[in-house]
């Protein structure tokens, strides 16, 4: 499907990196981006949110190119949705609905569809209005007179009988992972979760550790199920858990935050996140941000947490360690691709296992820490 993006620059955030991602995003739906229009604004139109200027341009650029779907880089409002479909006479997709449609496609669980589900109603429901005018008169005819209902109405409340029974549904999946991980905390089984921004190299990792044969893609949201396989790290450490969890992006839509948690339940309840960062991206301080705000949101943002700073090979960097100012370890260099200082990682894997609770880095450390960037020398113990 032939797609142009659209995003503005509203003077805030990494602007070239964002439209990338875009990019990266429309790709792992399955559109082929055709052109890119751009325009720096101080605020959002409100009727077309770039303006009729640059509406325009986008229809001319719409019929010159074949164009099939115009994608924006930003949340749009059913109102401007709708105006910039009129006016465009193409399919208008914003940011969220694109992210939600990526989810649809990759959710291979019984409960990652069940959640992907949840948010594409909850997101439908906020604009069920859009190309639905004529649902808004009352339904008529013998045998078909309602209960003084319009079609929207009864739409908008099998939409939120739906969500309910989901909801429900979720729920009582919720139980049961709460239920293994009691099994689990009984037996004293040491729990890490891998977080990072989606293409980090997560799944990678996971695999390389746990031989576990997780699907691996370079494409954004390749994962979105959460594996957990155990780990042997010894006779002292014993197994441990971890656990490959769907990746984060920026502006990750709200109903996709709210409707995975129950996924996300396993970062919560983990005694060692490892945050894996691109160490060959440009934008990685950027990645790490917006991976603890969303861990914020989720109530991850207590847990101790290392630093896993993936790709050294790209990045041109060797295998190594750093600790913070209380001798802790938060950050190890490796290569999830060629197994470059994976033993490093499961010696810190090993030492946070030992250590008393708490006593791993602290994430705010491991933070400041990674705005200091290594050269391409030994990165070893402090």
């Amino acid at each position: 499907m032939r797609a142009a993006l659209v995003g503005i620059d509203f003077g805030t955030g990494d602007f070239k990196a964002s439209l990338e991602e875009l990019a990266l995003l429309a790709r792992s739906a399955g559109a082929e981006p055709i052109t890119t229009i751009t325009a720096k604004r101080n605020s959002p139109d409100p009727a077309h949110f770039v303006g009729s200027g640059k509406a325009d341009e986008i229809g001319q650029a719409c019929l010159a190119e074949r164009i099939e779907i115009v994608i924006f880089n930003h949340a749009l409002s059913p109102a401007q949705q709708r105006n910039l479909e009129k006016r465009l006479n193409v399919r208008v997709l914003d940011r969220t609905s694109l992210i939600l449609d990526i989810f649809a496609q990759r959710a291979q669980s019984h409960e990652g569809k069940l959640q992907v589900e949840l948010a594409q109603l909850q997101h439908l429901a906020t604009r069920l209005i859009r190309g639905w005018t004529h649902l808004e008169r009352q339904k008529g005819g013998i045998g078909l007179r309602g209960p003084g209902e319009t079609q929207l109405e009864t739409d908008r409340r099998l939409i939120g009988e739906r969500v309910k029974m989901l909801r429900t549904r979720l729920a009582k999946l919720r139980k049961q992972h709460e239920t293994q991980r009691r099994s689990r905390g009984r037996n004293q089984t040491f729990s890490v979760s891998l977080v990072g921004y989606t293409n980090a190299g997560k799944s990678t990792l996971f695999n390389t550790l746990t031989k576990a044969g997780v699907y691996v893609a370079n494409q954004l949201f390749a994962t979105l199920d959460t594996t957990s396989r155990r780990l042997y790290l010894g006779e002292e450490t014993g197994n441990v858990v971890i656990s490959d969890t769907v990746g984060f992006v920026r502006e990750l839509p709200h109903q996709l935050v709210a409707a995975f948690r129950a996924t996300l339940e396993e970062t919560i309840h983990a005694d060692l996140l490892l945050h894996v960062v691109d160490g060959s991206s440009p934008v990685r301080m950027e990645q790490i941000e917006q991976v603890n705000e969303v861990l914020r949101e989720i109530g991850a943002d207590h847990i101790p947490q290392i630093l896993v700073w993936n790709k050294i090979d790209a990045a041109g960097l060797e295998p190594g360690v750093e600790r913070d100012e209380y001798d802790k370890i938060s950050r190890v260099f490796i290569s999830a691709h060629s197994g470059a200082g994976l033993d490093l990682l499961r010696d810190a894997i090993v030492e946070a296992a030992r250590a008393e609770p708490g006593e791993a880095a602290d994430p705010a450390i491991a933070l400041a820490d990674a705005e200091h960037i290594p050269n391409s020398t030994h990165v070893g113990p402090h």
